[in-house]
């Protein structure tokens, strides 16, 4: 569970309030801090640990003064955790609840549905355990049995709880371009429980090839969009909900292709400085795939690397929204400057390129890239001193004690 700095502090607080609480109705012992309870052990309700205060919520704070006096103020909550002891039979993965009940010092494993959760024994007294939900906890099927189990060194309780199952949250994908008969592989939580997916303006088919719960194959028939987003449907405590990605997906079959399918598309040619350069076997991002653009950058060289369509060219045409491609890092991690002859700065060595310009590879992986091409802050105006355009590259400044490096450029398409 990721929280603000503040939040964390607050979340120490009311687990420190919490445990003190448990512990002060117990006799100390030892350095447990309490007597373990030797009886059989009880779970009589299960609460959430903690809310976050929002501008919108309202606090009211009671004090009083050196005479006793009572004074009471309401007012508006800064972002904040704070104590929240709301009884609950239901929870979500990675929250934290905390377990009430008799004879509970003694514990040595906590279930739900099955699958063992890890605990703090500092967080334990005989009356109470703060757990929280792991990631991998069944939700459907039989194994979603709705059970939540302490076992202690006295026997065991069982308690009706349901652990809800969350929308699914992709943390991967394997890609962001698709094609008719493509798959896209998505990893994450909450795969299991999809039964279909569709394409925000689209009506093509999109088949679940496999799923887990925490991983999900696609493969997408043909369509007439440029990008859009996946929407999944699945359910949740027996209801059907929905849940469209943040992600958008381009079809790359209606792009306007630099380099794709294993080769130059649309006239473009290698019109690198270094070589070996052009289409290359060494690496391919594409699925099913074996080449990709080569770029080679000798050490301590000022070199571009790129393409170029000398004819037809490439004319202006206000509709393309971005640049995509992926690029495979080499050796080191570097900061490749994007040049072209109609882009501010020319295809040229360009030193004090603008922010847009500049694209960070990191070393020995692929990573994606999705740079605006419109005219504002923050765009790269790739028709800035007129059209058609004919080249694009990437531009490496070479320092002192460079090695030589080649990266590996894939599905590098102009999208609208």
């Amino acid at each position: 569970m990721k929280i603000k700095n503040y939040q964390s502090k607050n979340l120490i607080l009311v687990l420190s309030a919490l445990i003190a609480l448990g512990l002060a109705s117990c006799k100390k012992y030892n350095s447990m801090g309490f007597t373990p309870g030797t009886g059989a052990p009880t779970i009589t309700s299960v609460h959430t640990l903690s809310k976050t205060l929002t501008n919108g919520d309202s606090v009211t704070i009671t004090t009083y003064d050196t005479s006793g006096n009572i004074s009471t103020t309401v007012k508006g909550a800064p972002n904040q955790v704070v104590a929240f002891d709301s009884a609950t039979t239901a929870g979500n993965k990675g929250q934290y609840y905390v377990i009430y009940g008799t004879n509970l010092g003694s514990t040595t494993t906590v279930l739900f549905n099955g699958v063992s959760v890890y605990f703090n024994r500092a967080l334990i007294s005989d009356k109470s355990i703060i757990v929280s939900i792991p990631l991998n906890v069944p939700t459907i099927g039989a194994a979603a049995n709705d059970t939540l189990t302490v076992v202690t060194l006295y026997g065991k309780a069982y308690y009706n709880f349901t652990v809800i199952t969350p929308p699914p949250t992709i943390a991967t994908v394997s890609d962001y371009d698709f094609w008719g008969g493509s798959q896209i592989t998505f990893t994450g939580i909450g795969f299991a429980s999809v039964s279909s997916v569709a394409l925000t303006g689209s009506n093509a088919k999109i088949t679940i090839v496999s799923q887990t719960d925490a991983q999900l194959v696609l493969q997408f028939d043909s369509t007439t969009i440029s990008r859009g987003n996946l929407i999944f449907s699945y359910s949740s405590a027996g209801n059907t909900a929905t849940e469209t990605t943040t992600q958008e997906f381009i079809d790359l079959d209606n792009a306007y292709k630099i380099f794709a399918n294993n080769n130059f598309q649309n006239s473009w040619q290698d019109n690198s400085w270094s070589g070996p350069s052009g289409v290359s076997s060494g690496a391919t991002h594409s699925v099913p795939g074996n080449s990709s653009a080569e770029a080679s950058y000798p050490a301590g060289g000022w070199k571009i690397e790129g393409w170029a369509n000398w004819y037809p060219s490439f004319a202006y045409d206000p509709s393309y929204t971005y640049l995509t491609f992926w690029v495979l890092g080499g050796v080191s991690n570097h900061t490749l400057v994007l040049v072209g002859d109609k882009i501010a700065g020319g295809y040229s060595q360009n030193t004090s390129a603008a922010a847009i310009q500049q694209i960070s590879v990191p070393a020995g992986v692929w990573t994606y890239y999705k740079i605006p091409l419109g005219t504002g802050t923050g765009q790269l105006n790739y028709w800035a001193t007129g059209s058609p355009a004919q080249q694009l590259g990437f531009f490496l400044q070479g320092q002192s004690g460079d090695v030589n490096e080649t990266m590996y450029f894939d599905e590098v398409a102009f999208v609208k």
